[in-house]
């Protein structure tokens, strides 16, 4: 499966849309709101470097005792203003911003769930953490702060220059004569840090997908002293990261340090002319320092701006990432056909497929008649795995048809398709939830005589009379806190209550002690009768009464029949048989 990398060249207007489109267009009033608080608190800086122009004409100068209580109550006024639309703003804004991630990180997850599994082949599972949480963090983070910055720092700025002009048009123009040295640097910047941003972005992927198999393996690590080995390739990786990090911080540095000499020569260039002005009386001492402190309070707004175009490189460089898996799309779709088959027979027809150029299967053909236990078996990598994973739709083949009830398995709903089907693997996946919850996965609307049922099926009520808080005990993470045994159990215990009816059973009893595998089977053996089985075993003693057996060798059926009639023909099936007990 293609991965489309067509965000990749978005430009930064792109991207803007596709998120205006996807995310905040549905926030439109609450930005509104938003616009105006810090319209009004933007306005204040202004309100502020205004009020000086009396308060040194009347009040200093002109020495107006009744002044004093005016303007101070006029400018204590501005600063209450301030403080309420700058906590209302940032209140607002914080909950757009974490409105905006929560449902990126939902969506995206959602779209994860319906790519194919070559995707999650090439995307470990520590990279997709990554994706979902870092990048959409990442832009959660510098969104609040660019929309603050692109409205409520323009708007001061804005406004204390509208101040400036209306005091002196010539002094203001005076104060901007270095401005177009920031016009060059900035769209070098601005390239930089995007391309380093998108590195960075790599290099967490990175990390985030070797300490998840760092932790996963971290019994194989111990066992084969790798700790100090694993240690340092983790640290090389977040060194990159270190490095890159810094590349970052030092050129996102360089606009507001330039617009730190861009701001003191206007200093200098209003100081030499307004100075000059005012001590020959053409201006009066209110009109400079109303002008200077305009100017002053210009200056921090000026650096946070300057830095809002780094901050949206970083911010574009998550978006691409982001966006890249939203326009990865399943190449499997869903059938129109809703109706479920009333015929449970299953048919594979000259099969062909492939993964990365390595043949799977080549040419498979065999019938798993409903109602009938049917043993596939074979060596490791012959291509029994894949059968399941064709019949669910994990996969679809290259060449040939899949058929249950005689109708393709392309043509149903996916939905419809995999309610036919409950699945016993070697390691089923349980979640770091209760006992209850793992169980009731397959069926969430299950009432409590059907799960009884189920817990007594599987042979799961044994061992949860024994546990302090009984089914609603934690399974721990991957099911931990059990043992191999138990966690079949309550695998099984969740097919049945899944209550399909095609059993899929995956090695289910291969990596079991002799006590455990008893139990598990005879779980096993209630669940399949009067279903179409399909078992996958290693173990031929557990298959021995199946209906039939696929012998499967480099994905093609070498023979078929029943135990007794494959031993007297002595081929390869009675080969693995041999093999297997000689070695017992």
């Amino acid at each position: 499966m293609s991965q489309p990398d067509s965000s990749s060249t978005l430009t930064s207007r792109g991207l803007f849309a596709r998120l205006w489109r996807d995310y905040l267009q549905r926030h439109r009033l609450g930005m509104t709101g938003a616009f105006v608080l810090m319209t009004i608190e933007g306005s204040t800086l202004a309100l502020i470097s205004w009020m000086l122009k009396p308060l040194f004409d009347r009040v200093f100068v002109g020495k107006e005792e009744g002044a004093i209580w005016w303007v101070g109550g006029a400018i204590l006024g501005i600063f209450f203003l301030r403080a309420i639309t700058l906590i209302a703003s940032r209140s607002l804004l914080t909950r757009i911003s974490l409105s905006i991630s929560t449902l990126m990180q939902r969506d995206m997850l959602a779209h994860i769930l319906t790519l194919d599994g070559q995707f999650f082949r090439t995307n470990p599972p520590g990279a997709l953490i990554e994706r979902i949480q870092g990048d959409t963090m990442a832009v959660q983070g510098v969104w609040s702060t660019i929309l603050t910055s692109s409205t409520r720092d323009a708007i001061s700025l804005v406004m204390l220059f509208a101040v400036a002009v209306n005091i002196d048009p010539v002094w203001t123009l005076a104060a901007l004569i270095g401005a177009p040295i920031l016009i060059a640097p900035a769209a070098l910047v601005q390239r930089y840090i995007r391309r380093k941003m998108r590195q960075n972005r790599a290099h967490a992927s990175q990390r985030a997908t070797r300490l998840d198999e760092v932790l996963h393996g971290i019994t194989s690590i111990r066992l084969n002293r790798a700790e100090a080995a694993q240690t340092d390739r983790f640290a090389q990786i977040v060194g990159r990261i270190r490095d890159s990090q810094t590349k970052v911080a030092a050129t996102s540095s360089v606009i507001p340090a330039l617009t730190d000499i861009v701001t003191g020569l206007g200093f200098v260039a209003v100081l030499a002319l307004g100075g000059r002005e005012v001590m020959e009386g053409e201006r009066s001492v209110g009109d400079f320092m109303s002008f200077f402190t305009a100017l002053a309070l210009a200056f921090q707004p000026m650096r946070r701006l300057g830095s809002t175009a780094g901050n949206w490189q970083t911010a574009a460089a998550s978006l691409e990432r982001i966006y890249q898996v939203f326009d990865t799309a399943p190449t499997i779709r869903s059938g129109s056909r809703r109706e479920p088959p009333a015929d449970k027979s299953i048919e594979l027809r000259d099969v062909h497929l492939s993964y990365d150029g390595q043949m799977a299967l080549g040419g498979l053909s065999f019938i798993a008649p409903a109602g009938q236990t049917t043993a596939l078996v074979g060596p490791s990598g012959a291509g029994k795995s894949t059968v399941f994973n064709l019949l669910t739709r994990m996969v679809d083949p290259d060449s040939g048809q899949v058929l249950l009830g005689g109708v393709s398995v392309t043509d149903y709903d996916l939905g419809v398709l995999r309610d036919q089907f409950s699945t016993v693997a070697q390691d089923s996946a349980l979640f770091d939830e209760t006992l209850r919850d793992n169980i009731l996965m397959g069926r969430p609307d299950a009432n409590e005589d059907d799960l009884q049922k189920a817990l007594r099926t599987a042979h799961v009520d044994e061992f949860t009379a024994g546990l302090q808080r009984g089914l609603d005990s934690a399974a721990g993470p991957r099911g931990s806190s059990l043992s191999g045994g138990q966690r079949q159990r309550v695998a099984i215990a969740r097919a049945v209550l899944r209550d399909a009816p095609i059993l899929l059973l995956d090695e289910a009893t291969s990596a079991l002690d002799t006590a455990s595998e008893r139990l598990v089977q005879d779980a096993l053996d209630r669940l399949s009768r009067g279903r179409t089985t399909l078992v996958i075993a290693h173990r031929l003693s557990t298959i021995r009464n199946a209906d039939k057996i696929v012998v499967i060798e480099q994905g093609r059926v070498v023979e078929e029949g029943s135990h007794d009639q494959l031993m007297d023909r002595g081929g390869a099936y009675a080969r693995l048989v041999a093999l297997q007990f000689g070695d017992q």
